[in-house]
């Protein structure tokens, strides 16, 4: 899915895009969780909406931004979002929804619910003023949360070394008072493991718990960005070849005879089948309905903006030959 909606994105058939290259180990952290569980996503977490029975579809949809996407059109492509799979819908700014988490967590506790949430973010949003006052927030009252640093070396195109002095994200968490765990992230069993363990202290003892995952972005930082201008491309390849976190996890399974290069050669042709059709499919749909210009926001839409939607229905019936509005699910002149 990421090697084709990237292209894609080169292509002018979608405006924008990130790809998971290099951690995909952070599944691990999916299989951890309780369904129950809230997520505060940054970027990189669509396996967790997937692992949780979000579609190939769903994400098609939402970065077509199409009739059928859950957000109406109204975000970037891959700000994922979903209630029914407890996922908080993500948004571009970094650090913000690291005091949200906190506060989701406040409220998990109050409710006696035995859950908890977590919030996903790179190094790179770690020097957010936002990290300090969520970190504290949950230290002080005891929210049952996990903050996931995912230390990938590179906050777009600064890397950690100009970043920050001292021993990585870790130490911070240990300066607030919270149990800390560093995790090789890119060993899915380990990053397993490790949310395994920080869930439990979570929800069974109220208290917050700080991941740091070390890994390295293989990928550029976003369709935005030219990631050769600040790194050295052998530097990238040897990574992506010695310390692949899929490669690790097959070679681990053929290991154990669990796997087999026949089946991951069928698993492949498999799912680039289903994700073929998938792209075909929300491409060629409409978009949103231009009703959603105005919803969602008020309970009852109050004067000033029922007045702009009247005026809106007025021009698209007066101008119909330069508001065209055939492209969209539905149209406000109808």
């Amino acid at each position: 899915m990421d090697g084709l909606l990237y292209e894609a994105q080169r292509q002018g058939r979608i405006s924008f895009y990130m790809t998971h290259y290099g951690e995909e180990a952070m599944m691990g952290s999916a299989a951890a969780l309780s369904n129950d569980d809230t997520v505060f996503g940054q970027y990189r977490e669509a396996f967790i909406l997937l692992y949780r029975g979000f579609s190939i579809d769903d994400c098609m949809n939402q970065c077509f931004s199409n009739e059928l996407d859950g957000g109406k059109g109204r975000q970037m492509p891959v700000h994922y979002g979903s209630q029914k799979h407890n996922f908080q819908t993500i948004s571009s700014p970094l650090g913000t929804q690291i005091p949200q988490a906190a506060g989701a967590a406040y409220a998990l506790k109050l409710r006696g619910d035995k859950t908890c949430s977590i919030c996903f973010f790179g190094e790179g949003a770690a020097s957010e003023g936002d990290f300090h006052a969520g970190l504290n927030m949950a230290a002080t009252l005891g929210c049952p949360v996990i903050f996931f640093c995912r230390n990938n070396g590179y906050a777009i195109s600064t890397p950690s070394s100009e970043q920050y002095k001292g021993d990585g994200i870790a130490a911070r968490g240990i300066g607030y008072g919270i149990d800390t765990i560093r995790v090789d992230g890119n060993d899915v069993l380990a990053v397993y493991n490790a949310t395994k363990t920080a869930r439990a202290m979570a929800v069974e003892q109220n208290r917050p718990v700080l991941i740091e995952a070390m890994t390295y972005r293989v990928g550029h930082h976003s369709t935005s960005d030219d990631s050769t201008k600040y790194r050295d491309r052998k530097e990238v390849e040897e990574r992506a070849q010695f310390d692949n976190p899929i490669t690790r996890l097959r070679r681990h399974l053929e290991s154990k005879q669990w796997w087999s290069a026949a089946e991951e050669e069928d698993l492949r042709k498999r799912t680039r089948t289903t994700i073929l059709k998938s792209f075909a499919s929300a491409e060629q749909k409409k978009k949103p309905s231009l009703d959603g210009l105005f919803s969602d926001v008020y309970d009852v839409l109050p004067p000033h903006l029922t007045q702009q939607q009247e005026e809106l229905r007025t021009l698209l019936q007066k101008y119909p030959e330069y508001l065209n509005t055939d492209e969209y699910a539905s149209s406000l002149k109808n």
